[in-house]
């Protein structure tokens, strides 16, 4: 048995076999994707968007809302730099998913999106669509108060994966970092990306 692990060993070392890539701590990868429930948002352009629009490539969704002062600009600005580097090798559809309908209106969206990418979509629906396709694409958001003109909206600073058959493929987490804003990582979110999409 012990020449048979030496045999082994030295077959990897000479064969330059090298172990597979792994994901990183900040992103959850599922083992059975799961397809997302129907559902039927409106774009930034006033057109209804479904699952339909998530076949056929990879897409990255993002929760936020256009009052947001910091995650969601922050985000938006990495997703904006993501989508460009990773042009030459997959191209990617994003979903900023604004979860504030009563102050993220139709007009108000467009005019937040196309700030950073007027080719991302820019969604939302009342609260009783909203919330069951947020919680279908593992992500979570809760409104403090609306009863005052200024409020904020908590919310997942993940962002989810969709594969090309929409269904839900893995979740990036951000990074928390003591006294600064969790945002996800550029960079470890690319990485894990091109671990991710060869094993689809």
């Amino acid at each position: 048995m012990r020449n048979f692990f030496l045999l082994f060993f030295m077959v990897m070392l000479f064969s330059g076999c090298q172990p597979a890539p792994k994901i990183s701590e900040f992103a959850v990868h599922y083992e059975q994707p799961r397809m997302l429930k129907p559902f039927t948002l409106q774009d930034q352009h006033g057109m209804p968007v479904t699952a339909e629009q998530l076949k056929g490539q990879w897409s990255l969704l993002f929760l936020g809302y256009t009052h947001c002062p910091d995650v969601c600009p922050m985000t938006l600005a990495k997703l904006t730099n993501i989508a460009a580097q990773l042009e030459s090798y997959q191209n990617l559809n994003v979903w900023f998913v604004a979860v504030d309908p009563q102050r993220d209106t139709q007009e108000k969206r467009k005019q937040y999106i196309d700030y950073f990418n007027p080719d991302f979509v820019a969604a939302s629906a009342p609260h009783n669509i909203l919330f069951p396709f947020v919680r279908d694409i593992g992500l979570i958001y809760a409104i403090n108060s609306s009863d005052q003109p200024e409020y904020y909206v908590d919310h997942s600073a993940s962002i989810a994966l969709v594969n090309p058959q929409a269904q839900l493929e893995a979740i990036f987490k951000p990074e928390f970092k003591v006294g600064e804003v969790p945002v996800i990582n550029e960079a470890q979110l690319i990485k894990d990306f091109k671990v991710i999409v060869p094993e689809y």
